[in-house]
């Protein structure tokens, strides 16, 4: 079989890439496409993996420059699968629905986010897609028809303990005398569905600073560049160790629903200061669920720095949320198997889920 994966965000890499490995050890044929987004190219590059970049010059952040990328991958991907021979259509990205159907190919449409959420992605992408992949708790409104539930979440892939085991040397750089440290991370909300969110300021963030200066070490990790008054604070890493990061650091302040997810799954304590708190079915399964988030809408700042202190008072906090993230694992699939399979069986596989849908859990 030949698959087509296309990656418009590191994380999207991370999601399927232990299903890539396996997959190619089963002798698949595995085609990448790329963007140039943040650190994607430098990801695959550091780890040897093949891949073509169909749009390294990137995008500008308005309505327009998104629909005019958008258009742009469509030529450049018809004209990629125009010349190899392609099965199944893989990835997050709209621009894979008008291929599929320009040539016949199915595709896999991966989200984790409800559909009222990310309105223009869903109406430009859910129409065409074959099958969309969620996880259980997402609402894909009047698409739920073409829904491949399961128990997880797409971040779970590469954070699971059966694919990640965190590594304390890469971390030890960033204790002092074996201090306590913190993670802030700011986002540039420039997404299709961000217009309009509100997040965290540089006013915010040093009133945060100066109430965890108090406690440990303040790290910051931004997209795009960081004010000047910030600087001090920069988190400056190996990129592909920031998961390990995580998992070790005490707390993330953030105002990112993606790292928000990766330290709720890795048991780290995160406060999202968002316009999105409450509104996104996966980070409210995290927080209702499993106690494993917080999230502060932005007009309510005395809540996020009530909810620092409040949380900065339980010395035994990062404990307890080992104990609530063993729950999480114990009562969700291993997504990265369950990925694999999906992919190598379809379209076998959605036949399978339909008929009996606890049959996933034989992914553990």
């Amino acid at each position: 079989m030949n698959f087509l994966f296309y990656f418009g965000h590191p994380a999207h890499y991370h999601m399927f890439k232990h299903s890539i490995r396996a997959l190619q050890s089963e002798g698949h044929q595995i085609n990448i496409l790329i963007k140039s987004k943040d650190i994607l190219e430098e990801l695959l590059k550091n780890e040897g993996i093949p891949y073509t970049n169909i749009l390294p010059e990137g995008r500008k952040d308005s309505k327009f420059y998104i629909l005019l990328g958008l258009l742009k991958r469509i030529w450049r991907i018809s004209k990629f699968v125009f010349n190899h021979k392609t099965n199944l259509l893989i990835g997050s990205e709209p621009s894979l629905v008008y291929v599929g159907k320009l040539f016949n190919i199915p595709s896999l449409i991966f989200v984790e986010d409800d559909a009222h959420v990310i309105p223009y992605f869903a109406k430009l992408t859910f129409p065409l897609a074959t099958q969309i992949v969620s996880p259980i708790t997402c609402s894909l409104g009047k698409w739920n028809a073409k829904k491949v539930g399961y128990h997880g979440f797409q971040k779970l892939p590469y954070l699971h303990p059966n694919q990640f085991i965190p590594n304390r040397d890469k971390v030890r750089h960033l204790f002092k005398d074996k201090e306590r440290y913190f993670i802030i991370r700011t986002s540039k909300l420039n997404a299709h569905h961000d217009f309009g969110i509100g997040g965290l300021n540089v006013e915010l963030v040093l009133n945060i600073i100066k109430i965890l200066s108090n406690y440990g070490s303040i790290y910051i990790s931004a997209e795009g560049n960081l004010d000047e008054k910030l600087l001090p604070y920069e988190l400056k890493i190996n990129l592909s160790d920031i998961h390990h990061i995580l998992f070790y650091a005490d707390m993330l302040i953030s105002d990112s629903q993606s790292m928000s997810v990766e330290a709720a799954l890795l048991g780290t304590p995160s406060i999202r200061f968002s316009d999105f708190a409450g509104e996104i079915g996966v980070l409210e399964e995290l927080e209702k669920k499993y106690n494993l988030t917080y999230g502060i809408p932005t007009e309510r700042s005395d809540l996020l720095i009530g909810k620092i202190n409040e949380l900065l008072k339980n010395k035994d906090l990062k404990e307890e949320f080992q104990i609530r993230r063993k729950r999480l694992i114990d009562e969700k699939i291993d997504t990265a198997a369950f990925f694999t399979w999906l992919i190598k069986n379809y379209p076998k596989s959605v036949s399978v889920l339909k008929g009996d849908v606890d049959y996933q859990f034989t992914f553990k």
